[in-house]
């Protein structure tokens, strides 16, 4: 996805609270804004991919604060938020253990995004409110079809707590589908996404194989992430691609395999890409 005008004050936001995030004098964190100011004025140009604009600039911050993890308290405060809700989820899905309900909260967990979200929203509300609505997007049934007819899937992760509930998800896939699963997470820290040993603390080794994307970046952005990765969007059966990051990379590369968008839409832009309102939820097939 290029770059809207309204994703300058998005970037300009997220720049702030990862600055102050990183350090605490308001000298460094003058000094750092004025360079942020510096390098959107740079290079904020028609026709750049968001992702990878979004990207650079959380590393320069990083670089020039010393922080290479400067959301580490904000994805711990995820994941304490997202097992404080597994009673909640596990009490839905024994209700009804449709595939349907897993992907919705799947779904419903792609509000834990303190990049695109304020960092004193609260989540758990959130959650709590959206978690048995409707998707106002639903191929849930395209999906099962897909899921019946496939060997090996590629999930693409997206933040920290979230994967609490895609690890639900990846379960059933796993246990009603026979399907090998490779679920792909960040390198190192770049938000509150989701890492590799995040996914091993939580046993999801045990339904599915982990893979580095091979970088550290907002969603996929095609030169940065491993061969590794590129290889097997080319040789899967299709991708599950979570979150917002990874449908702005993702939207940009031309893919010979279909891709199951799972997210909430938690920006306008986004939300008018697709053609539907700001806080939909979403599964949402694209074809090659």
């Amino acid at each position: 996805m290029k770059i809207n005008y309204e994703c300058a004050a998005c970037m300009q936001r997220q720049s702030r609270e990862a600055i102050e995030y990183a350090v605490s004098s308001d000298d460094e964190r003058m000094d750092i804004t004025i360079e942020v100011i510096s390098y959107l004025e740079k290079y904020f140009k028609k026709n750049t991919r968001s992702n990878k604009l979004g990207t650079d600039l959380h590393h320069m911050i990083m670089d020039k604060t010393g922080n290479h993890d400067p959301y580490k308290i904000l994805r711990e405060e995820g994941n304490k938020v997202a097992l404080k809700l597994i009673p909640l989820v596990e009490d839905l899905l024994a209700k009804d253990d449709s595939l349907e309900n897993y992907v919705k909260v799947a779904v419903a967990g792609n509000l834990i995004d303190f990049g695109a979200l304020e960092a004193t929203t609260d989540i758990e509300e959130l959650i709590r409110s959206k978690i048995t609505q409707d998707l106002t997007v639903n191929d849930v049934d395209k999906l099962e079809k897909s899921l019946r007819n496939s060997e090996n899937i590629l999930y693409l992760a997206d933040n920290g707590g979230e994967i609490v509930f895609d690890k639900q998800l990846i379960k059933k896939i796993k246990e009603d589908y026979d399907v090998n699963i490779i679920l792909a997470l960040k390198e190192s820290p770049i938000l509150n996404d989701a890492l590799v040993s995040d996914a091993k603390d939580l046993g999801i080794d045990d339904y599915a194989t982990l893979i580095s994307t091979g970088a550290s970046s907002v969603g996929v952005v095609e030169e940065y992430v491993s061969d590794e990765l590129i290889s097997l969007m080319d040789s899967c059966d299709f991708i599950i691609s979570k979150g917002m990051g990874n449908y702005e990379g993702l939207s940009e590369m031309k893919l010979n395999r279909p891709i199951y968008y799972m997210l909430t839409t938690k920006c306008s832009v986004i939300s008018k890409e697709i053609g539907i309102d700001e806080g939909s939820t979403v599964l949402i097939r694209k074809d090659p």
